[in-house]
């Protein structure tokens, strides 16, 4: 994986100390820590509904010392954003074209020498939709790495890290328990957010 933000040791110390005061002065907390066992892991960022979900996941990352790479629309990637997207951790996905992004992904994570946790929306867009895309479920199983519930709740104004799943293999299971635990969460766009 390309060297990012995360990964810089004197930028990401200053930059943990201004993302910290910023969720402080904002009125956000951060709770949870990454459990053991989920250095290498698959992180949900839900509920997905807003151009602020980016920069919030970014700064509770900050916050609980996550060296964090992230899926987004290639769109984003253009130029003159492409480099600066990549030092955060970016990485351009293309739904237009048919590509091998699970396999990959997974034999990225397998490769890693050290902690990496991958954020995936499952929800795949802003908008509202009725069914999450399963690439994240794909991967961490194709990597043999647990889930982690990340999530942002604007109503409470709390980020952080939930619970480690572990994916069994029965993935319409493991989705209906996974979706019950962000059912009370609220997105900053609550009405585009269902997990029914």
């Amino acid at each position: 994986m390309h060297p990012t933000i995360f990964s810089t040791p004197i930028i990401n110390t200053l930059l943990r100390l201004l993302a910290v005061g910023f969720l402080k002065l904002l009125g956000w907390r951060v709770e949870g820590a990454l459990p053991v066992g989920a250095e290498k892991s698959v992180l949900i960022a839900a509920p997905h509904t807003s151009n602020w979900d980016l920069p919030y996941t970014l700064m509770v990352a900050f916050a609980l010392r996550l060296n964090v790479y992230w899926m987004g629309k290639v769109q984003i990637f253009r130029f003159p954003f492409r480099g600066l997207m990549m030092w955060m951790g970016g990485i351009a996905v293309d739904r237009s074209k048919a590509n091998n992004l699970v396999a990959a992904s997974a034999a990225a994570i397998v490769a890693a020498t050290r902690p990496l946790q991958l954020i995936v929306p499952p929800e795949g867009t802003r908008s509202k939709t009725r069914y999450w895309k399963t690439g994240f479920y794909h991967i961490a199983v194709t990597a043999q790495v647990p889930i982690v519930l990340a999530y942002l709740d604007y109503e409470k104004k709390i980020g952080g890290l939930g619970p480690l799943f572990m994916p069994t293999g029965d993935i319409e299971a493991d989705l209906l328990a996974i979706k019950a635990f962000y059912a009370p969460i609220k997105g900053k766009n609550a009405a585009q957010f269902e997990t029914a």
